[in-house]
Protein backbone atom coordinates (compact mmCIF):
# COMPACT_ATOMS: atom_id res chain seq x y z
CA UNK A 1 0.00 0.00 0.00
CA UNK A 2 1.18 3.50 -0.87
CA UNK A 3 -0.18 6.76 0.54
CA UNK A 4 -1.16 9.82 -1.45
CA UNK A 5 0.65 13.07 -0.69
CA UNK A 6 -2.48 14.56 0.88
CA UNK A 7 -2.45 11.67 3.36
CA UNK A 8 1.12 12.25 4.56
CA UNK A 9 1.67 12.88 8.27
CA UNK A 10 4.52 14.96 9.66
CA UNK A 11 7.72 13.14 10.59
CA UNK A 12 8.12 15.50 13.55
CA UNK A 13 4.84 14.10 14.87
CA UNK A 14 6.58 10.81 15.64
CA UNK A 15 8.39 12.54 18.50
CA UNK A 16 5.09 13.92 19.84
CA UNK A 17 3.35 10.56 19.43
CA UNK A 18 6.09 8.69 21.28
CA UNK A 19 6.14 11.27 24.08
CA UNK A 20 2.34 11.31 24.49
CA UNK A 21 -0.33 10.15 22.08
CA UNK A 22 -2.76 12.74 23.44
CA UNK A 23 -0.23 15.51 22.82
CA UNK A 24 0.17 14.33 19.23
CA UNK A 25 -3.59 14.30 18.69
CA UNK A 26 -4.06 17.78 20.17
CA UNK A 27 -1.38 19.17 17.83
CA UNK A 28 -1.92 17.19 14.63
CA UNK A 29 -5.66 16.46 14.75
CA UNK A 30 -7.13 19.33 16.79
CA UNK A 31 -4.50 21.85 15.55
CA UNK A 32 -3.68 23.18 19.01
CA UNK A 33 -0.24 24.45 19.97
CA UNK A 34 1.44 26.43 22.73
CA UNK A 35 5.01 27.54 23.27
CA UNK A 36 7.17 27.17 26.35
CA UNK A 37 10.89 27.67 26.97
CA UNK A 38 11.64 24.17 25.68
CA UNK A 39 9.87 24.64 22.34
CA UNK A 40 11.39 28.11 21.83
CA UNK A 41 14.96 26.89 22.41
CA UNK A 42 14.35 23.93 20.14
CA UNK A 43 12.98 26.19 17.40
CA UNK A 44 16.05 28.45 17.58
CA UNK A 45 18.34 25.44 17.20
CA UNK A 46 16.44 24.21 14.16
CA UNK A 47 16.51 27.65 12.52
CA UNK A 48 20.28 27.57 12.77
CA UNK A 49 20.45 24.09 11.24
CA UNK A 50 17.72 24.73 8.64
CA UNK A 51 19.43 27.02 6.17
CA UNK A 52 18.32 25.63 2.80
CA UNK A 53 20.70 27.97 0.97
CA UNK A 54 23.77 26.61 2.73
CA UNK A 55 25.54 23.59 1.27
CA UNK A 56 29.00 22.85 2.54
CA UNK A 57 31.78 20.68 1.21
CA UNK A 58 34.42 19.42 3.60
CA UNK A 59 36.95 17.25 1.80
CA UNK A 60 34.94 14.18 0.74
CA UNK A 61 31.76 15.15 2.62
CA UNK A 62 28.86 17.19 1.23
CA UNK A 63 26.57 18.72 3.87
CA UNK A 64 22.99 19.70 3.05
CA UNK A 65 20.47 21.36 5.38
CA UNK A 66 16.67 21.34 5.57
CA UNK A 67 16.45 18.52 3.05
CA UNK A 68 12.79 17.67 2.28
CA UNK A 69 12.07 13.95 2.64
CA UNK A 70 9.03 11.73 2.35
CA UNK A 71 7.91 8.12 2.11
CA UNK A 72 5.00 6.84 0.03
CA UNK A 73 5.11 3.52 1.86
CA UNK A 74 4.89 5.07 5.34
CA UNK A 75 2.83 8.13 4.41
CA UNK A 76 5.08 10.67 6.15
CA UNK A 77 7.01 13.75 5.11
CA UNK A 78 9.18 16.47 6.64
CA UNK A 79 12.73 17.79 6.64
CA UNK A 80 16.07 16.48 7.79
CA UNK A 81 18.04 19.05 9.77
CA UNK A 82 21.30 17.91 8.19
CA UNK A 83 22.24 15.13 5.79
CA UNK A 84 25.90 14.40 5.17
CA UNK A 85 26.88 12.68 1.92
CA UNK A 86 30.13 10.80 2.49
CA UNK A 87 32.11 9.87 -0.61
CA UNK A 88 32.59 6.10 -0.70
CA UNK A 89 33.45 3.41 -3.20
CA UNK A 90 29.86 2.19 -3.02
CA UNK A 91 26.74 4.29 -2.55
CA UNK A 92 24.45 6.52 -4.60
CA UNK A 93 25.18 8.86 -7.47
CA UNK A 94 24.51 12.57 -6.94
CA UNK A 95 23.72 14.90 -9.81
CA UNK A 96 26.67 17.18 -10.53
CA UNK A 97 29.13 15.21 -8.41
CA UNK A 98 31.59 12.49 -9.31
CA UNK A 99 31.75 9.21 -7.48
CA UNK A 100 29.38 7.54 -5.05
CA UNK A 101 28.07 8.71 -1.69
CA UNK A 102 26.66 7.23 1.52
CA UNK A 103 23.95 9.15 3.39
CA UNK A 104 24.23 10.12 7.04
CA UNK A 105 21.24 11.97 8.62
CA UNK A 106 21.73 14.21 11.67
CA UNK A 107 18.95 15.64 13.83
CA UNK A 108 19.55 18.65 16.09
CA UNK A 109 17.98 18.69 19.55
CA UNK A 110 18.17 21.03 22.52
CA UNK A 111 19.27 19.85 25.96
CA UNK A 112 20.95 16.50 26.45
CA UNK A 113 20.26 12.88 25.45
CA UNK A 114 16.96 11.53 26.77
CA UNK A 115 16.29 8.26 28.53
CA UNK A 116 13.23 7.86 26.29
CA UNK A 117 13.53 7.10 22.58
CA UNK A 118 11.35 9.68 20.82
CA UNK A 119 14.36 11.46 19.27
CA UNK A 120 15.79 8.15 18.08
CA UNK A 121 12.49 7.16 16.47
CA UNK A 122 12.22 10.47 14.62
CA UNK A 123 15.74 10.08 13.23
CA UNK A 124 15.02 6.50 12.21
CA UNK A 125 11.93 7.66 10.32
CA UNK A 126 14.05 10.18 8.44
CA UNK A 127 16.49 7.42 7.51
CA UNK A 128 13.64 5.25 6.19
CA UNK A 129 12.48 8.14 4.00
CA UNK A 130 15.99 8.71 2.67
CA UNK A 131 16.42 5.02 1.92
CA UNK A 132 13.23 4.99 -0.11
CA UNK A 133 14.04 8.21 -1.95
CA UNK A 134 17.63 7.31 -2.85
CA UNK A 135 17.16 3.51 -3.17
CA UNK A 136 19.94 2.85 -0.70
CA UNK A 137 20.63 1.45 2.76
CA UNK A 138 21.54 3.65 5.74
CA UNK A 139 23.10 1.91 8.72
CA UNK A 140 23.47 4.83 11.14
CA UNK A 141 22.91 8.52 11.83
CA UNK A 142 23.38 10.90 14.73
CA UNK A 143 21.56 13.12 17.21
CA UNK A 144 23.32 16.37 18.08
CA UNK A 145 22.35 17.86 21.45
CA UNK A 146 22.78 21.56 22.25
CA UNK A 147 23.79 21.03 25.86
CA UNK A 148 26.46 18.36 25.36
CA UNK A 149 27.58 19.76 21.98
CA UNK A 150 28.38 16.33 20.61
CA UNK A 151 26.84 13.65 18.45
CA UNK A 152 25.11 10.57 19.77
CA UNK A 153 25.52 7.81 17.19
CA UNK A 154 22.33 5.85 16.43
CA UNK A 155 22.35 2.44 14.74
CA UNK A 156 19.22 1.83 12.66
CA UNK A 157 18.45 -1.70 13.82
CA UNK A 158 15.64 -3.87 12.47
CA UNK A 159 13.91 -3.46 15.82
CA UNK A 160 13.96 0.34 15.53
CA UNK A 161 12.73 0.21 11.95
CA UNK A 162 9.78 -2.03 12.82
CA UNK A 163 8.94 0.11 15.85
CA UNK A 164 8.72 3.21 13.64
CA UNK A 165 6.59 1.42 11.03
CA UNK A 166 4.16 0.18 13.69
CA UNK A 167 3.96 3.63 15.28
CA UNK A 168 3.26 5.35 11.96
CA UNK A 169 0.47 2.87 11.23
CA UNK A 170 -1.07 3.70 14.59
CA UNK A 171 -0.76 7.43 13.87
CA UNK A 172 -2.58 7.00 10.54
CA UNK A 173 -5.35 5.08 12.28
CA UNK A 174 -5.79 7.78 14.94
CA UNK A 175 -5.84 10.45 12.23
CA UNK A 176 -8.35 8.56 10.09
CA UNK A 177 -10.62 8.13 13.12
CA UNK A 178 -9.96 11.73 14.31
CA UNK A 179 -9.35 10.17 17.71
CA UNK A 180 -7.87 12.09 20.65
CA UNK A 181 -6.88 9.76 23.52
CA UNK A 182 -7.99 10.50 27.05
CA UNK A 183 -5.63 11.99 29.61
CA UNK A 184 -3.05 9.75 31.23
CA UNK A 185 -1.40 11.96 33.84
CA UNK A 186 2.34 11.47 34.52
CA UNK A 187 5.37 13.52 35.57
CA UNK A 188 6.02 14.19 31.89
CA UNK A 189 2.97 16.45 31.83
CA UNK A 190 4.92 19.16 33.71
CA UNK A 191 7.29 19.71 30.76
CA UNK A 192 4.57 19.65 28.09
CA UNK A 193 3.80 22.96 26.38
CA UNK A 194 0.14 21.89 26.07
CA UNK A 195 -0.51 21.22 29.76
CA UNK A 196 -2.76 24.29 30.10
CA UNK A 197 -4.78 23.15 27.08
CA UNK A 198 -4.81 19.47 27.95
CA UNK A 199 -5.37 20.03 31.71
CA UNK A 200 -4.11 16.53 32.58
CA UNK A 201 -4.94 16.75 36.27
CA UNK A 202 -8.59 17.36 35.45
CA UNK A 203 -8.62 13.98 33.76
CA UNK A 204 -7.10 12.32 36.81
CA UNK A 205 -9.13 14.05 39.52
CA UNK A 206 -12.35 12.40 40.68
CA UNK A 207 -13.90 15.66 41.88
CA UNK A 208 -13.45 19.42 41.71
CA UNK A 209 -12.37 19.51 45.35
CA UNK A 210 -9.68 16.90 44.74
CA UNK A 211 -8.41 18.83 41.72
CA UNK A 212 -8.19 22.07 43.76
CA UNK A 213 -6.33 20.27 46.56
CA UNK A 214 -3.82 18.79 44.09
CA UNK A 215 -3.25 22.16 42.42
CA UNK A 216 -2.74 23.97 45.73
CA UNK A 217 -0.38 21.21 46.85
CA UNK A 218 1.82 21.76 43.78
CA UNK A 219 2.07 25.48 44.56
CA UNK A 220 3.38 24.91 48.06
Amino acid sequence: MEYREDEYLMISGIQHFSFCRRQWALIHIEQQWAENEHTVIGELMHKKAHDPYLTEKRKDVLITRALPVSSRLLGISGECDVVEFHKKEQGVKLYGHRGFFELYPIEYKKGKPKESEEDILQLTAQALCLEEMFSTDISEGALFYGETRRREIIQFTNELREHVKDMVKEMHQYYADQYTPKVKYSKRCHSCSLKDICMPKMGKATSVNEYIEQTLGDLQ
